[in-house]
């Protein structure tokens, strides 16, 4: 089975708590705070498998965790970092955020991507002392790993795409010029995925040729096979475009060349506009009386496009049409690397804006990720971690928030499910 759009839930490691740990050593009084910091959470990292030709692997499995960081030990010593996960795609995936649609990377490379980073640790308590707050009592808790759904689709790397109507002769040709071996029959749609092959025209020559299956009029609104494969030449710096020229199906070889080049349009103007090799095809058995070939050669003319006359099944013609091809290819740019849209930061930073306040039934609350993130760390039984708590908000500006909103003395301020008495 040929699979080459899916949807899964990727989510990278949570970040390891910090400690909250004394020094005890037999004949040292008062040792201090020793806590060390969480270990960083592991990262959701994809990487390029040559050996996947579709994503069927997906098909059975659709959520991906990275492991979370360990907590931080006594003596300052770090926890131990989450361990990452690796999924492995198909060379040319595109890797899109599910919610916007917007292209996180394009899978064309052997470089890794990094798609969810994870947590970063908590801070230990031995980060919170200083020379008047010598012996905290609270440490910082770990931060969520990145999270989310992501769309990936196959979009086949190729230099050469063999386009053209079903039974016209394109898995023959494929299975001449390279050692690809598609199935091949006298029916239409006997070609159900693309198929790929490696085409050797010289010492040093070569190139990438991929087999679309068979399009059809309303292709680009979804008709037949051809709409759902037709991604996969969007790649393609040069099109081949197969057409019966014998008329062995009883259809008109110009009719059809226009016809395949109307759906070209109705999909993408850009592919529509890609340079075409016309190869016409079965030209063996193409009868003594038929204009056929006269007239797809006027009307290849008319378009700019060169015409090459072979018969893929006898082998005749098919050298001349790859020397044409590979010049073409020498003088067209490189395939098409689409560029990143959504880029995934380093270090997930929560900015001191996100804060919301909202008043109902006299109650002041006070929400969003950074107060959570703050009264996670926080023990309420401490004192001193009391007394940190109240300075990091009003540092961030939640006290001045909460007067603009008409906040008074005695007032019931609830932070993120942490009710309080406001008090000036």
């Amino acid at each position: 089975m040929f699979v080459d759009v899916v949807k899964i839930f990727i989510k990278a490691g949570r970040g390891g708590d910090g400690r909250v740990s004394f020094h005890r050593e037999k004949y040292i009084a008062a040792g201090g705070p020793d806590g060390g910091d969480g270990g960083q959470g592991g990262n959701v990292v994809f990487v390029v498998d040559d050996h996947m030709a579709t994503l069927l692997d997906f098909r059975m499995k659709r959520k991906y965790e990275a492991g979370s960081g360990e907590m931080g030990g006594g003596k300052r010593c770090t926890g131990k970092n989450g361990q990452d996960i690796v999924i492995k795609v198909p060379r040319g995936t595109l890797i899109r955020d599910a919610e916007t649609g917007a292209l996180m990377h394009d899978m064309s490379d052997d470089k890794p991507y990094v798609a969810a980073r994870g947590g970063r640790g908590g801070w230990g308590n031995a980060r919170f002392s200083t020379p008047t707050r010598q012996a905290p009592r609270f440490a910082k808790p770990g931060q969520e790993g990145d999270a989310r759904r992501v769309v990936l689709e196959l979009k086949l790397i190729a230099d050469v795409g063999l386009i053209g109507f079903p039974n016209v002769g394109k898995s023959t040709l494929l299975s001449v010029i390279s050692k690809a071996r598609p199935k091949i029959a006298n029916y239409h749609f006997t070609t159900l995925a693309p198929n790929l092959g490696v085409v050797y025209v010289d010492e040093g020559a070569s190139f990438v040729a991929a087999d679309i299956p068979g399009i059809i009029e309303g292709a680009a609104q979804g008709a037949g096979l051809g709409h759902d494969f037709l991604r996969h030449i969007d790649r393609c710096r040069l099109l081949v475009h197969v057409v019966d020229v014998s008329g062995s199906e009883m259809r008109d070889p110009v009719a059809d060349l226009d016809a395949i080049n109307e759906e070209l349009r109705g999909y993408s103007e850009t592919l529509a506009g890609r340079p075409q090799i016309v190869a016409a095809n079965k030209s063996d058995i193409l009868p003594a009386e038929s204009d056929n070939l006269v007239r797809l050669r006027e009307r290849c003319a008319q378009l700019g496009f060169p015409v090459y006359e072979i018969s893929a099944a006898a082998h005749q013609g098919v050298d001349e049409l790859l020397r044409a091809v590979w010049q073409a290819l020498c003088e067209l740019p490189p395939v098409t690397v689409y560029e990143d849209e959504l880029v995934v930061e380093e270090t997930p930073v929560l900015a001191e804006r996100d804060i919301s306040i909202e008043v109902r039934d006299g109650v002041y609350f006070v929400t969003g990720a950074w107060p959570e993130k703050v009264i996670q760390s926080v023990n309420f039984d401490d004192y001193e971690s009391r007394m940190y708590f109240e300075r990091v908000l009003r540092k961030a500006g939640v006290f001045d928030m909460l007067e603009k909103a008409g906040v008074a003395e005695g007032d019931t301020v609830d932070v993120c499910g942490c009710q309080f008495e406001y008090v000036y």
